[in-house]
This record gives structure tokens, C-alpha cells and sequence, in this order.
């Protein structure tokens, strides 16, 4: 990976996935793992959870995007990862809209902060 930066992953539903993949995302590491996972009906929780336990663990990858829907489905591994790197970030999806309240990420921050720290 010298000279070259970290890739963003994707783990989400068709829509947002394609939407990615034609903003340019996609890439196969050396050993042709790509570094999204598209969900659907027949995704299970195991290979989602996998998918997400193994782009945690790639040196390439320095972002992990994931529907926000998707998220809770394995919220328990989001809530374990501790590391900066790769950042998480849950987002939204055409059927489902970002709720904040349940975005693990977004809690810890508020828990770092005062309101005084913000002004």
C-alpha cells in the first residue's frame, strides 16, 4: 500500500452499494476480496457480521460505510469496535432515513464532549 491511500467500504443494500460502486469504490484486494457486501433478502446476519469483522481487520481499508438498518442488525460488533481506524459510519438508506439516536458512533462522540467544550 505505499504511496497509495486507504480504501472506503461499503456494506449496504443494492441501491446504495451501486451508488458507490459508480462513484468509483470498488477494488479487489490482492487476495480478490472486494470491499463491499451488497444485503439482501437472503444476506444473512453471520455474513454480514463476517463481512464486517473482515474489512476491520484489512490494512487497505481506512472507512467502512453501513446502512444504518444494517447496523443494527449486528449492532453488537459496531458497539466492540473501539479503533479509530477504520472509522465507521452508518448511513442511510433510500427506504430507511438516518436516526441519530441510534447511531453508536455518534453517542460515544456526544459522551466525549461538554456542553461547555462546544461553545
Amino acid at each position: 500500500m505505499a504511496g497509495r491511500g486507504k480504501l472506503i467500504a461499503v456494506i449496504g443494500d443494492e441501491d446504495t452499494v451501486t451508488g458507490f460502486l459508480l462513484g468509483g469504490i470498488g477494488e479487489l484486494n490482492k487476495n480478490r476480496h472486494p470491499n463491499f457486501l451488497v444485503v439482501e433478502k437472503d444476506t444473512t446476519i453471520n455474513e454480514i457480521e463476517d463481512t464486517f469483522r473482515q474489512f476491520l481487520n484489512r490494512d487497505d481499508i481506512g472507512i467502512i460505510l453501513i446502512n444504518q438498518y444494517i447496523a443494527e442488525m449486528v449492532r453488537h460488533a459496531l458497539d466492540a469496535h473501539q479503533r479509530s481506524i477504520p472509522a465507521v459510519l452508518e448511513i442511510p438508506s433510500k427506504e430507511h432515513p438516518y436516526d441519530a439516536t441510534k447511531d453508536s458512533i455518534l453517542r460515544r462522540a456526544r459522551g466525549m464532549f461538554t456542553a461547555e467544550d462546544l461553545r
